[in-house]
């Protein structure tokens, strides 16, 4: 892995991305057993355009394409919002490209965006991850992410 650079995402970049994010995602909230396909659909797009509703103009949001030299190995969604005691940054997505996972790409384009808020004063950051994405918890965790929530259920 070369050295990691972060692009704001072109409009045909954010096209292909909200039309693959949208169908991840509402399958993320049917996988963890929070509603079925058809809602988690409907609340994905939802969610969607009420966070981004004038797409890459929208404020506060940062849409990044992540490059590993001039080879896009995926991308990063970050919010930035004023609290009472300084800025904080949310991941709304971080992704990286299927056939590049396992590289450490994940982790690079995280350290990345650490570097980016640190510059800003950024005091800290969030982030979501279902439960059974084991894989990215488990990164999460190794990088210092702390457990804020935990939402439970059980199946009958």
């Amino acid at each position: 892995m070369g050295t990691l650079r972060f692009a704001p995402m072109t409009e045909e970049q954010y096209d292909r991305y909200r039309q693959h994010a949208e169908g991840s995602y509402a399958r993320n909230i049917a996988d963890s057993g929070a509603m079925p396909l058809p809602e988690a659909q409907e609340k994905s797009r939802r969610d969607h355009e009420t966070l981004l509703p004038d797409g890459l103009n929208s404020p506060d949001h940062h849409l990044w394409t992540a490059y590993d030299g001039d080879t896009e190995v995926g991308m990063l969604w970050l919010h930035v919002v004023p609290k009472s005691d300084g800025l904080h940054a949310f991941v709304f997505n971080i992704e990286v490209r299927q056939e590049m996972r396992r590289r450490g790409y994940g982790r690079a384009i995280l350290e990345t965006a650490e570097e980016w808020c640190r510059e800003r004063d950024v005091v800290s950051v969030g982030l979501n991850v279902f439960g059974f994405n084991h894989a990215a918890r488990s990164l999460y965790e190794q990088m210092g992410f702390e457990t804020t929530s935990i939402q439970m259920r059980k199946r009958l």
